[in-house]
């Protein structure tokens, strides 16, 4: 699971991880955050996500980093918004409205492309990736992330064996095990949703969780 496995999947279009509504656990658990008003979100591995609208939409500002050239032109296209590109160290700052989206590497981050962050919403970044990716993810991300921020966390949960990712099962002890020397890692919420996603049923699982966790820097 390099980048270019990424890259080929929005070269052709292949994006069923793509959701065009905004996700539902983020609107019932951001309040669980202690965000202040219109802080800095940080949304990583974003695509083309329309969450990142709803968080401006509440006021908030928002910098996602993607790897795909063609998410990012997507989502300012798709969305009516003219960016402004710069170079910001070795990635490519696109930004309109409150939106930044920082174009290059994940591992490329510093803390000083995250030092304002004041909240992360992630959905799409540990189910995106592969055992041996998760672990060196966790790792950067506790790294970069300023002390005080908080993190609303999805995950997805079902038998590895019965379909191969993306996206990737990530179990909740795998969860606490990457981020519980970091963080405090409360669940909030898990409920199933096979009987939503009749692709994943059509691809042989017979049960797939979400769960939602909140992290608490320790």
């Amino acid at each position: 699971m390099q980048a270019d496995f990424w890259l080929e999947r929005w070269e052709q279009n292949q994006i069923g991880f793509h959701q065009d509504d905004f996700n539902n656990h983020l609107q019932a658990f951001w309040h669980k955050l202690n965000v202040p008003a219109g802080g800095q979100i940080f949304v990583p591995l974003c695509g083309k996500s329309r969450d990142m609208l709803w968080l401006r939409a509440q006021g908030f500002q928002v910098t996602g980093v993607e790897l795909s050239p063609i998410a990012v032109q997507d989502f300012f296209a798709e969305n009516r918004l003219e960016a402004q590109v710069t170079q910001q160290g070795k990635l490519e700052r696109w930004e309109a409205d409150g939106l930044v989206i920082l174009l290059g590497d994940f591992f490329n981050l510093t803390a000083a492309d995250v030092a304002d962050c004041a909240g992360v919403f992630d959905r799409a970044s540990l189910i995106a990736l592969p055992p041996e990716m998760r672990a060196r993810y966790a790792q950067h991300f506790s790294a970069i992330l300023p002390p005080h921020v908080q993190t609303l966390l999805v995950t997805l949960e079902y038998a590895q064996t019965e379909m191969k990712g993306p996206p990737f099962a990530v179990h909740e002890a795998e969860v606490r095990n990457a981020y519980e020397a970091a963080f405090r890692v409360e669940k909030l919420f898990e409920t199933s949703v096979l009987d939503e996603s009749p692709s994943f049923r059509q691809r042989g699982l017979t049960c797939l969780d979400e769960k939602v966790y909140l992290l608490m820097p320790r």
